[in-house]
């Protein structure tokens, strides 16, 4: 950010606006800063995982696993739905973290058609490790920024989400 306070979407909405005053070009002002901010918050959160051995998508399966809570399972369904990927790319996935220890498959105890992906020990190890690990940068990225100042973004930014992805509640 510069001295005056300006960013630079405030100079590329600038140039449109100079160029082409007959668009509004007031939407860049809002989906132009997300996506600045995610290249910056990708960069980040690589760094936070570089010390883990875990690549992003296997964090993000891994995540999604913690969260279901103890047996820390899911079907390949729900995995997908929760990590936003086809279901050729989860097969993938949960077959090349299988092959590290990661996750195992199993079947449901009432319904061997259901498939289950489980997190093994060293896959809840890690992915607790990595989370511990996430939090504290992204807790050093809003470093600065007064709580209600984040809570009121994380607010906003709510209300633009749930227009993009259906409530699964």
């Amino acid at each position: 950010m510069s001295t005056d306070g300006t960013d630079e979407v405030d100079r590329i909405v600038a140039a449109w606006r100079r160029e082409r005053p007959d668009l509004d070009a007031a939407p860049l002002e809002v989906f132009s800063r997300i996506t600045r901010l995610a290249r910056h918050l990708d960069l980040a959160r690589r760094g936070a995982l570089a010390g883990s051995d875990l690549e992003g998508w296997q964090f993000d399966v891994l995540s999604a696993l913690r969260r279901a809570g103890d047996p820390y399972q899911l079907t390949p369904t729900q995995l997908v739905a929760d990590t936003m990927v086809s279901s050729g790319t989860m097969t993938n996935r949960v077959d090349k973290m299988q092959a590290l220890g990661l996750v195992r498959r199993g079947h449901h105890e009432r319904d061997r058609r259901v498939i289950l992906v489980s997190l093994t020990d060293d896959g809840l190890a890690r992915v607790d490790r990595t989370m511990s690990d996430l939090l504290d940068a992204e807790r050093e990225l809003l470093a600065g920024t007064p709580p209600e100042e984040t809570a009121a973004l994380s607010s906003l930014l709510r209300g633009l989400m749930t227009r993009f992805e259906p409530d699964r509640g």
